[in-house]
């Protein structure tokens, strides 16, 4: 609980009362006073917090008390940001490719991160389209609830699937001739059904290997 105006400077942050004696040992380690502990930046950057380590105080605690230390007074409802989805996007059938819409990701998987840009179907970015660099693991670069910004690749109405990408500039699959004129769909893989279609692929327009990974995350995770 904060206490603006209190007797002591720690009043003001959100360092536990039971951990006060800590901070002003610290304070007094590097010949300041609390208060100037807690406006001078320098002051506690000369603070080895390994010398205050005991079995009731670890590193992860004294962390959280230097990073209030700089910060005493600040609103914790600061960290809350506004998000909106995009206007005049509600479905589905608002989207184009090329969109450059806001999102929140609502699950990670090992294939990519699926996403909620507010037409009460998810999208998915898939693992090779997270990031301008190679993404190995997809956890590493995003997490359930982060806000991002959400690039329309494809559009699936017929499956109701949509292809996003998070990349800064991300490239549109070039269709192949059969897809354009609309005749035969490209050979099928070793892992198809033998209908010239991959199974569990998107179809077009997503006929293509990276259209299969898609197709296959959709088939197990379809909401």
């Amino acid at each position: 609980m904060r206490i603006r105006g209190g007797e002591n400077p720690l009043d003001a942050s959100a360092v536990h009362p039971e951990r006060y004696s800590v901070v002003e040992r610290m304070a007094s380690d590097v010949g300041a006073d609390v208060e100037t502990l807690i406006r001078d930046a320098s002051v506690r950057a000369k603070i080895d917090l390994k010398k205050y380590v005991d079995g009731e105080l670890g590193m992860p605690t004294l962390k959280d008390i230097m990073q209030e230390l700089g910060k005493p007074g600040r609103d914790p409802r600061e960290k809350f940001e506004a998000f909106s989805f995009a206007e005049g996007v509600h479905s589905i059938e608002d989207l184009r490719e090329g969109m450059r819409l806001p999102g929140i990701v609502t699950n990670v998987t090992a294939f990519g991160a699926f996403i909620d840009i507010g037409v009460h179907q998810d999208g998915l970015a898939h693992v090779s389209e997270l990031a301008d660099t190679f993404v190995k693991n997809p956890a590493d670069v995003v997490k359930p609830q982060q806000k991002v910004s959400a690039y329309v690749l494809e559009v699936d109405l017929e499956r109701r699937r949509i292809a996003l990408s998070l990349k800064s500039n991300p490239q549109k699959r070039v269709k192949t001739a059969g897809e354009i004129s609309g005749g035969p769909k490209r050979t099928p893989s070793p892992r198809g059904n033998g209908s010239g279609r991959s199974s569990g692929g998107f179809g077009t327009p997503f006929g293509n290997s990276f259209g299969d990974a898609f197709g296959n995350a959709f088939g197990k995770f379809k909401k």
